[in-house]
């Protein structure tokens, strides 16, 4: 399970690629492309904090992988100008000397992130006083602008994000305080497996309950649309983190599924 887990991030990684046109692909500097069995997602006009839109997904899960792979991943970014970028690396990935290859291409071990799943049952109830409803058309923008913030891809990044309300694949659900915007969150649905992405909150509306709410909300969904399995993610814990979304997908009936390790290069002092 733990490959199908990955796979529904890596469909949805490339489905956010796919919502761009061609002017804002070269404005933003869009890639995504399939090197060896991996999809690497490039976004060269994304500040360097940007990670989430600068990943490598499914290295070494489709079959052995070799050095020339991380070779070409490597080189990809660096001929994008990217200088901050993940590549995934997945328990299962093969060969099990993954790390070295990754190592021997200047790449450093980064925090982990923490995939969670879970089943069928019904999710807690969520205590707020925003409301949560299905994106519209016309929240498209609000959308963009908080998720391009929450996660540091740069105002320009914004129309990008705002391309995925009525995507194909995608659901997309804000709250609101009355007519304001308050936070963001995104389900994907593919095969079964349901994968929650995209969740923000505008700094004035945070500790309102808005995160339980869009999440409760969106694993309700999920379930009606036959979803076997829920899927979603966030950093491992570490010491100092207060770790506010991840107590929020444990109370949400979410497990611990696994840690996917994280490669990267070196920060520059």
């Amino acid at each position: 399970m733990s490959i199908e887990v990955e796979e529904v991030e890596r469909h949805a990684l490339a489905a956010f690629h796919g919502v761009a046109d061609d002017a804002l692909k070269a404005r933003l500097g869009l890639q995504c492309v399939t090197v060896g069995g991996a999809l690497v997602s490039i976004a060269g006009a994304v500040p360097p904090s940007g990670i989430v839109a600068n990943r490598t997904i499914g290295l070494g899960l489709d079959g052995a992988e070799d050095s020339d792979t991380i070779r070409r991943i490597v080189e990809l970014y660096r001929d994008a100008g990217v200088a901050r970028y993940f590549v995934h690396l997945h328990p299962d990935a093969q060969p099990s000397a993954m790390r070295d290859g990754l190592s021997d291409a200047g790449l450093e071990k980064a925090r982990g992130w923490m995939k969670f799943t879970r089943g069928r049952e019904a999710p807690p109830r969520a205590q707020t006083d925003l409301t949560v409803r299905p994106a519209e058309p016309a929240d498209a923008a609000a959308f963009g602008r908080i998720v391009t913030d929450a996660f540091d891809l740069g105002a320009d990044a914004a129309e990008w994000l705002a391309c995925l309300v009525g995507a194909e694949g995608w659901r997309i659900y804000m709250s609101f305080d009355g007519d304001e915007p308050a936070g963001t969150g995104g389900l994907f649905v593919r095969d079964g497996v349901g994968f929650c992405d995209w969740a923000a909150t505008a700094p004035a509306f945070r500790r309102r309950g808005s995160q339980s709410a869009l999440l409760n909300r969106r694993i309700a969904d999920a379930i009606d649309l036959g979803c076997r399995i829920i899927v979603t993610e966030t950093g491992e814990e570490v010491e100092g983190d207060p770790q506010h979304s991840y107590k929020n997908i444990m109370r949400m009936g979410f497990k611990e599924a696994f840690v996917r390790e994280n490669y990267a290069p070196p920060q520059r002092p």
